[in-house]
């Protein structure tokens, strides 16, 4: 018998718990896609299911067919959602820091640097789940992120990429407001009428 047959199955958890940081109008973007799918989107396509079921011959029921895959799809959005929302640890970029903290770069923060050439730029460090490059938003788990988290007004850091090494001159920190676009309905959505 081959190894590959004899060896335990590794469990579903990972083995470092990775933490999930998240501002609060993250979370609550979250919150209405889990719930718009949980109220709306899910029980509007069950019913397409259902009447496509009592169709007959379900082989070749091509509604059925796309409604099932849809209802695999939609559970596992719901079920990823669940995860990120209950391991999410919430930090509130406007909350008052103590001390250095204060003018230090952490989770939450928006930088102004600046880089060789002298180009300014703006970043906030978010949450994984709030990333937005349009509005300048990046992961706390970015390498741009990693190289300014702890540093303040004044500081130089080494940004390595995975392309080339960078040197950037931190110029501000602040920790202001940062606003999410709100959870708006996909177009094309299935979803039941609203209650």
């Amino acid at each position: 018998m081959r190894k590959g047959f004899t060896r335990a199955p590794k469990s579903d958890t990972p083995a470092v718990r990775v933490k999930n940081y998240i501002t609060p109008t993250g979370l609550q973007r979250l919150k209405d896609e889990h719930r718009f799918l949980l109220i709306r989107e899910r029980p509007a396509v069950t019913q397409v299911v259902a009447w496509a079921a009592a169709n007959g011959d379900r082989s070749e029921n091509a509604d059925y067919q796309y409604g099932k895959r849809r209802l695999r799809e939609i559970d596992r959005r719901i079920r990823f959602l669940s995860k990120r929302i209950d391991t999410a640890e919430v930090v509130d970029p406007e909350a008052l820091r103590p001390g250095k903290a204060a003018t230090r770069a952490f989770f939450g923060a928006t930088i102004r640097f600046a880089n060789a050439s002298g180009i300014e730029r703006v970043v906030s460090i978010v949450g994984v789940d709030e990333v937005d490059l349009d509005r300048n938003y990046i992961s706390w788990v970015s390498p741009l992120a990693r190289a300014l988290m702890k540093s303040g007004p004044g500081d130089r850091v080494v940004l390595r990429a995975p392309g080339s090494t960078e040197y950037l001159q931190v110029l501000g920190v602040s920790y202001e407001r940062i606003e999410m676009e709100p959870f708006v309905e996909p177009p094309g959505a299935e979803s039941a009428p609203r209650r």
